[in-house]
């Protein structure tokens, strides 16, 4: 297996909620007018222990998809069912656009597949050392149906996202030969199409413009657009080795990403096209990646992504001040304004903002635990969210795209 692939793979067992959340493209107004109120709607995330000996996959198998109100009441966990069978976990991976449908991957992974892979200090993916699905939970019934195993094309499937501007149709990613594939598929899962088929170039990072039209997504750490049927695919030039993960804002007008070298990379804009490409900050020093475990971890962590600005207006990202990793916003000009002013050796990672623009999530490693916390941009106001102890950690927040019906 090459670098390539695994540095590719270990993203996508990792980042499956990020990605998923970005990719839904735009989002629904709240219907909070409030700015001094606390933030009326749900947040899905989930936890993990981070101290467990025997490595990572004794650490990983206790992740659990969660969700709470902004507020960090009313913690429940989603779908536990699905985690019930031994080497099994969830993860919270996004929303429907209307928010009553929670997008939940469940993983499998045998535990002679983990001690191999710890042994070799890398990922091994087969269909008898691994599983992994997509379910979308009715919230309010709380039925998990598995789209992506309806008429299987992979045993390792991920980055579950409603079409924007067409609910009755899903994007996801396959791994098929050893290769990512971006799909294409009706909302109960039928009609899986390969937009990417015949390519044996790995292909990752793969969401749709706010319109639908268009999707982007990165082959071998390029950057690619191409019509919503993988047609017309445009290769954007940079002149970096790495590029990744590549957003639509809001009115489909630009794509952010990172660009560089591995592990020295610092967001980027252009606009769809592919003109006027700018790097617009720079990330200090930082490598982009957040180890989300206390133990050694072979791959390393989660890969911290900026993101957009609910008016597409401004990116916030994270970077190195001092011995700490803070939260910054910058414009689409390059002016840069820090958010976060912690204490030395903090570490924030994948912000998000809410779908009314008044909110800003994160996560934060400070006294040794992984919080989750909300900032309202008015003020700068932070407040945490959950309250774990030692050896458990939050990860990878996603906003209900709209405020709870009252």
């Amino acid at each position: 297996m090459t670098s390539t692939l695994r540095a590719g793979l270990g993203r996508q067992a990792l980042r499956l909620a990020a990605i998923a959340c970005i990719a839904g493209g735009t989002v629904s107004q709240s219907r909070a007018t409030d700015d001094t109120a606390s933030p009326d709607m749900l947040v899905g995330y989930s936890e993990v222990s981070t101290d467990l000996p025997g490595g990572r996959h004794a650490n990983t198998v206790t992740t659990r998809a969660v969700v709470s109100r902004a507020d960090g009441t009313g913690r429940r966990l989603v779908a536990e069912e699905l985690a019930r069978e031994a080497n099994s976990w969830t993860q919270f991976a996004g929303w429907s656009p209307d928010g009553r449908t929670a997008v939940v991957g469940r993983g499998w992974e045998s535990p002679e597949n983990a001690r191999w892979e710890e042994e070799h200090k890398d990922f091994r993916f087969t269909p008898d050392g691994w599983l992994y699905d997509v379910y979308l939970v009715d919230m309010a019934k709380g039925a998990a149906t598995n789209v992506t195993g309806v008429d299987r094309v992979s045993f390792y499937n991920s980055g579950v996202f409603f079409w924007p501007g067409d609910a009755a149709q899903l994007g996801f990613t396959a791994l098929i030969d050893g290769n990512s594939h971006p799909f294409r598929m009706d909302r109960d899962g039928r009609n899986k199409r390969d937009l990417t088929a015949g390519s044996r170039e790995f292909t990752y990072g793969f969401n749709a413009s706010p319109d639908g039209r268009r999707v982007a997504y990165h082959k071998n750490y390029q950057v690619f657009v191409a019509d919503a049927d993988g047609t017309n695919a445009r290769h954007i030039e940079t002149g970096q080795p790495f590029n990744f993960a590549p957003q639509w804002s809001a009115d489909g007008r630009h794509l952010s990403f990172v660009s560089g070298e591995h592990y020295n990379c610092h967001p980027y804009v252009v606009e769809a096209d592919g003109g006027n490409l700018r790097k617009i900050a720079d990330r200090g020093g930082y490598r982009g990646v957040i180890a989300f475990l206390d133990v050694p971890d072979f791959h390393g962590g989660s890969s911290d992504i900026p993101a957009w600005s609910t008016d597409g207006r401004s990116i916030y990202y994270t970077a190195k001040v001092g011995d700490s990793v803070e939260l910054f916003e910058v414009t689409l000009d390059g002016r840069s304004e820090r958010l976060t002013n912690t204490p030395a050796g903090s570490l924030h990672y994948h912000p998000q903002p809410s779908p009314d623009g008044k909110w800003l999530s994160y996560g934060s490693l400070r006294d040794g635990v992984r919080q989750l916390y909300v900032m309202r941009l008015l003020d700068r106001e932070e407040r945490r969210i959950t309250n774990l102890t030692k050896g458990r950690a939050a990860m990878w927040l996603h906003w209900q795209p709209v405020a709870k019906e009252k």
